[in-house]
C-alpha cells in the first residue's frame, strides 16, 4: 500500500507504542485519527503532528461512542484505509489477588474495544475495492504465557483467536488482517508486575517501523501474524 494521504484510525495513541506508531504514519504522509482517554496528551500531539492528526477523545469500552463517532465521522465517500487496534490495557498478579475490576478493565479494553471499532469500521472498509488493513496489536503473551498474568494472556490470546478467524473472514473483500505480537517494549506497561523498562527491550520507534514495513507490503502479499521478540531480554549488567 502507498501510504501518502490514506487514512488511519488507532487507537491507543497517547504514550508507548501507540504514539510512536502515530508519528511514523505521519512522517508516511498519512492522515491519522488517534483515539485516546488523555485529552492533554492529545492536545500535545496535535501541537507537535500537525493538521494530519485528529486527536479523538474515546472510550473505546462505549460501544454507543465507538459506534456513533464512525458514523459521524467517515461515509462511502470518506472510507478509512487502515485500522489499527493498539489499545490495551494490562495489570499482573496472583489469581486470587486479581480484582473483578481489573479482570473487566482488560477484558472491555483488550477484546470488546477491538470489537466495536473493528466492526464498524471493517463495514465500511467491505465498501470499497481499495486495499484495506486491519492491524491487531495482540502481545507474546497471546501465543505463550507466564504466572501471575491470567487475565492478560487471556485477554491477548483472544485477540490471537480474533485475528486469526477475521483474517479468513475479510481476504476475499481486498481486507488485510495482521496479528502483531511484541514482546517486552521498553515502556512502563509491565511496571505492575515489577519489570522496569530497559535497554534490551524491544524499541517503540523499531516496532513502528516494522508496521509501516507489513502496510507498505505489495498489494497481494499478507503477513498475517507476526512475533517479535527481544534478542536478548535480560536487564543490562550495571557498570557500576
Amino acid at each position: 500500500m502507498n501510504l501518502k494521504n490514506k487514512i488511519a484510525v488507532l487507537t491507543g495513541v497517547s504514550s508507548g507504542l501507540g504514539k510512536s506508531i502515530t508519528q511514523a504514519l505521519i512522517d508516511k504522509g498519512v492522515i491519522v485519527y488517534g483515539l485516546a482517554r488523555n485529552s492533554e496528551a492529545l492536545s500535545l500531539l496535535r501541537e507537535n503532528l500537525g493538521q494530519n492528526f485528529h486527536p479523538v477523545r474515546m472510550d473505546i469500552t462505549n460501544a454507543e461512542s465507538v459506534k456513533n463517532w464512525v458514523e459521524e465521522t467517515f461515509s462511502l465517500e470518506k472510507i478509512p484505509n487502515i485500522l489499527i487496534n493498539n489499545a490495551g490495557a494490562g495489570s499482573f498478579q496472583k489469581i486470587e489477588e486479581t480484582e473483578e475490576e481489573e479482570w473487566l478493565k482488560m477484558i472491555n479494553t483488550n477484546l470488546n474495544g477491538m470489537f466495536y471499532i473493528t466492526k464498524a469500521v471493517s463495514a465500511l472498509m467491505k465498501e470499497t475495492q481499495e486495499s484495506s488493513h486491519i492491524l491487531n496489536i495482540g502481545s507474546i503473551l497471546g501465543k505463550t504465557a507466564r504466572p501471575e498474568g491470567a487475565a492478560y494472556c487471556a485477554s491477548k490470546f483472544g485477540v490471537s483467536g480474533f485475528t486469526e478467524s477475521l483474517f479468513k473472514e475479510l481476504r476475499f473483500f481486498n481486507i488485510k488482517v495482521t496479528a502483531f505480537h511484541p514482546g517486552s517494549i521498553e515502556t512502563d506497561f509491565f511496571k505492575s508486575s515489577g519489570i522496569k523498562a530497559h535497554k534490551n527491550m524491544l524499541s517503540p520507534k523499531d516496532l513502528a517501523n516494522t508496521i509501516i514495513h507489513i502496510l507498505e507490503m505489495p498489494e497481494n502479499m499478507l503477513v498475517n501474524e507476526i512475533t517479535v521478540r527481544p534478542l536478548n531480554p535480560s536487564k543490562p549488567k550495571s557498570n557500576l
